[in-house]
């Protein structure tokens, strides 16, 4: 079997948020970039895991970003991807990202295409489905549970009061949640061997754009905390309902 995986870099999680030029632009200067949560933790580890059971699987990893996403696709290589591509373009558009990703999909006839839910920068989820749309295959969304017997995979992820059961013929594109695999860190051998894994950089496709990015804002500071002595319950009551207004 030959997975693909689509990987992007995300600010760690404690990085300071500011933009510049006028709110347009996300200032990346000092910024700590790791794979994005999903991509990492559910979509790799999964197809890790699917390796381990067949040896012959092959792992190839996708990322559509620039010189600067080359450490963490490293980082993906060292958890356990074969070869990676990197295809040297910058966007924040979400189709723009998925007809790239769609053409090394193409020429690379996967059986297999795992992404992650969403990024937590954006948190567009909308990678998966455009791969569907673009490439014409089954796709199934928030899965949290997958495993393929021979050319027919079963999937799982949760819905409104139950769980959902699909089973779908590869080639198929799915997306993966918190439940399908447990986070792994690289060993020593791992992060060794990742320096010589194959990485491709591709020049992108000509693509337009279907979005664009207006104006940024961070939301409103939050107030500090009010302390009310004990005794002084008449004050607690006004606080409750003429500022916080809940009662």
């Amino acid at each position: 079997m030959k997975i693909l995986v689509c990987i992007s870099k995300t600010p760690d999680t404690t990085a300071k948020i500011a933009f510049i030029e006028g709110n347009t632009k996300f200032d990346e200067s000092g910024v700590q970039w790791i794979i994005n949560p999903y991509d990492e933790w559910y979509a790799l580890v999964r197809a890790i895991e699917l390796k381990e059971k067949d040896p012959s699987t092959i792992i190839h990893l996708v990322t559509v970003g620039g010189v600067e996403a080359e450490p963490i696709i490293r980082k993906a290589l060292a958890l356990g991807g074969d070869e990676a591509i990197r295809i040297d373009s910058n966007s924040n558009d979400s189709f723009t990202v998925a007809n790239e990703i769609a053409q090394v999909a193409k020429e690379g006839a996967y059986d297999l295409i795992f992404t992650g839910k969403e990024t937590i920068d954006y948190n567009s989820a909308c990678i998966g489905s455009m791969l569907s749309a673009l490439l014409d295959l089954p796709f199934v969304s928030l899965a949290d549970h997958f495993d393929v017997t021979g050319n027919t995979a079963t999937i799982k992820r949760e819905i409104e009061s139950g769980e959902e059961t699909c089973e779908a013929t590869l080639p198929m594109i799915v997306s993966c949640q918190k439940g399908m695999a447990e986070q792994r860190i690289p060993n020593m051998r791992g992060i060794m061997a990742a320096r010589t894994k194959p990485l491709k950089v591709l020049t992108p496709a000509a693509s337009t754009a279907t979005t664009s990015i207006q104006i940024f804002d961070l939301p409103p500071t939050k107030s500090g905390v009010k302390l009310i002595d004990p005794e002084n319950m008449d004050e607690l009551v006004r606080l409750l309902k003429e500022e916080a207004k809940v009662i």
